[in-house]
């Protein structure tokens, strides 16, 4: 855990929920992170539940020490999640027993704070938007590459969900490879099955024969010259790349911004799938920016508390996440 200043009265706390960790924060008005925590993903649904409230119940203690008030909650979770209860619709197997979660109700009544949830990647890229690399592109397409794969679109700031709240589920995507272990969903050919982390050391594994290492091992065998190690990595980057160049062509943005622990940490991946977007974009689109946000991980964070703004913005929406039915507006 750990801990900064603070010097406002009033703060938020921010939760992303992961497959194999749940981080949580204490954030201020001036999007400072007062305090911030971790505990590994636990086994099952209500265990889960059970962590997040912990956690919210630390932060709020801590809160009070700092004489400050915990004024709402955001919650960033994995899956396709309702904008209005904050339900899980639909999830694969990253949390098992996940589809159907009512994470929004729950949440609620065991916190009994003003909550907001939204898609784990939708809520990174609403942090993403606080960047000052990032804020003056109006049209952003957001991609996450960690266990997964998971993608958002923001407008003037703000995440676009959809009318099915599934805007941005970029694993699906079909790709014309086959991956070394099944997506999520249980599909070979789709993106997820080929650039996400377990796809790229099953690849390593797959080609070597041995058996599957953690990815920061293969990165680190990649750097001391194994050849097999780095081209699985960027074979998963130029995939990466080719299957951007065809989304920037179909939703024209300013920019694409990466995220997840992939794309954060094995700048050989990231650079590789600049290039391939660059070689297969069209002429106009050749210049778009793929950018790795200044801030890391802590985007989630970052996210996570503007949607906890949106929670008790008092007009009965939350300005953070737009479904369609809101007009544009600039944030």
């Amino acid at each position: 855990m750990t801990d900064a200043n603070a010097s406002g009265r009033g703060a938020w706390i921010a939760v992303d929920i992961g497959g194999t960790k749940i981080a949580a924060g204490l954030v201020d008005d001036a999007d400072r992170i007062l305090r911030r925590t971790r505990v590994a993903t636990p086994a099952g649904t209500p265990a889960v539940l059970a962590a997040v409230a912990g956690l919210v119940d630390d932060l709020r203690r801590h809160a009070d020490r700092l004489g400050v008030t915990v004024r709402a909650a955001g919650v960033g979770a994995p899956g396709v999640i309702d904008p209005a209860t904050g339900a899980v619709r639909s999830a694969t197997d990253i949390l098992p027993g996940w589809a159907g979660t009512p994470l929004g109700d729950e949440l609620r009544h065991r916190t009994g704070l003003p909550l907001a949830v939204a898609n784990d990647v939708r809520v990174a890229a609403i942090g993403t938007a606080r960047d000052p690399a990032v804020a003056p592109h109006r049209e952003v397409l957001h991609v996450s590459i960690g266990t997964g794969v998971g993608g958002a679109l923001l407008r003037h700031g703000a995440a676009w969900s959809g009318p099915h709240a599934s805007s941005g589920e970029l694993a699906h995507l079909l790709v014309p490879a086959r991956g070394a272990m099944p997506c999520g969903c249980g599909r070979h050919d789709h993106l997820e099955a080929v650039v996400a982390g377990p796809a790229i050391a099953a690849a390593y594994a797959e080609h070597t024969g041995g058996g599957v290492l953690p990815l920061t091992e293969v990165a680190a065998r990649m750097r001391a010259g194994d050849r097999v190690a780095d081209a699985v990595i960027r074979a998963a980057g130029q995939l990466l790349g080719r299957a951007l160049a065809g989304l920037v062509a179909a939703v024209d943005v300013d920019a694409v911004t990466l995220g997840g622990g992939v794309a954060l940490n094995i700048a050989e991946f990231t650079d590789t799938a600049r290039e391939a977007l660059r070689a297969e974009a069209l002429p106009p689109l050749r210049s778009v920016p793929v950018l790795v946000p200044a801030a890391g991980v802590d985007v989630a964070l970052l996210g996570a508390a503007r949607l906890a703004r949106g929670a008790v913005a008092g007009n009965g929406r939350n300005d953070a996440v737009n479904d369609g039915t809101l007009a544009q507006e600039q944030v």
